[in-house]
């Protein structure tokens, strides 16, 4: 079955349907075969429509997800010239360490780079400009956390993207050989209270789409503002927030490796209303990416005589280098209008 066919509704599997659905990844359960296939069809039906959906049942300890929470608010409590001894390297593709931009501050790490990931990089694998050490905070418990964080997502998003060849009609293990080097980035967003009604205006970052291939981002529950998604009529729709859930979202590269089958749909997210404005919020957003030689070229399922391959070949190294590049561009530009240097970012680490 084509993934943009309707998909029958199973209620044990899409606990709530709509433009982003909500979809329970059944990897708490003992695994199914049928299970596991209906899953695939109701995920491939969410990437061919919104290229959104939120995931329960994915089986990350949610002790984990509070303590990862915890110790990064505990790191953007600090002073910020404790932040800024990490501050990130405006020459590092990958952004990683602390950077702020008006009511946002970010944390970033990455694996390539870091040992204890695995991240290690043999010699011509990789390009020079994505391989650093993470610029880790002194504060105790912060390294470790986020270590056993990333880990978990990783563990997960390995096993989602089993779910993601079948609902493309491909071998369960088709991505396995392409994310098994991979340089994901893990990003922590701080959207930062506001001291008076409307000081940070009506959003907290600005529509776009992501330029990676999947992200996996946990939103904290906070009460008031948002992640919106735009659908096809351009109406902004809230994205569900259920405790303990994930957010799925696909991005640019995605949907060019499937030669547009599945949907990079742009997304903002706004601040609350005034009565709530006090509050500060975080996300964490996992930029799942491929091993930088992965080559991107059209998914064998994704065309035919009559829908040819859209999109020229390219490596993910060199498709994210270029992406940066224009980033780096962007921000001298700004930098000449008397803009801040840091205004690009939410560009990049989203």
């Amino acid at each position: 079955m084509a993934d943009s066919e309707t998909v029958p509704h199973d209620p044990n599997i899409t606990l709530v349907e709509g433009f982003v659905p909500v979809i329970d990844l059944g990897f708490t359960r003992t695994p199914n075969p049928d299970r596991e296939a209906a899953t695939a069809r109701a995920i491939g039906q969410a990437c061919s429509t919104s290229g959104f959906f939120v995931v329960v049942g994915h089986g990350v300890p949610q002790s984990l997800i509070d303590a990862t929470c915890e110790i990064t608010r505990k790191f953007f409590l600090q002073p910020e010239e404790v932040k800024r001894e990490i501050a990130y390297d405006p020459m590092d593709s990958l952004h990683r360490g602390w950077s702020t931009w008006r009511s946002l501050q970010k944390f970033s790490a990455c694996r390539i780079g870091e040992p204890l990931l695995g991240g290690e990089q043999e010699p011509g694998v990789c390009d020079e400009k994505l391989i650093a050490p993470n610029r880790w905070p002194a504060l105790p418990g912060f390294k470790e956390t986020w270590l056993a964080y990333y880990l978990a997502i990783e563990a997960m998003s390995r096993r989602l993207h089993r779910l993601l060849a079948l609902a493309l009609d491909l071998p369960a293990d088709w991505f396995e050989d392409k994310i098994d080097n991979h340089m994901t980035p893990l990003a922590a967003n701080y959207f930062l209270p506001a001291a008076e009604p409307g000081e940070h205006g009506p959003l907290r970052t600005e529509a776009h789409t992501d330029f990676g291939t999947v992200t996996v981002l946990y939103p904290e529950n906070t009460p008031g503002g948002g992640l919106q998604v735009r659908d096809r009529d351009k109406q902004w729709l809230d994205v569900p927030v259920i405790e303990g859930a994930f957010v799925i979202n696909l991005g640019n590269l995605m949907a060019q490796w499937t030669n547009n089958r599945w949907a990079s749909t742009i997304h903002r997210v706004v601040n609350p209303p005034d009565d709530l404005a006090h509050l500060d919020r975080i996300s964490i957003p996992f930029f799942q990416q491929p091993n930088p030689d992965a080559m991107i070229s059209c998914i064998p399922t994704c065309f035919d005589e009559d829908n040819p391959p859209r999109h020229a070949p390219v490596t993910a190294g060199e498709y994210f280098i270029a992406r940066s590049r224009r980033i780096f561009v962007e921000r001298r530009v700004r930098e000449r209008r008397g803009e801040s240097d840091e205004v690009s970012l939410t560009r990049i680490n989203r």
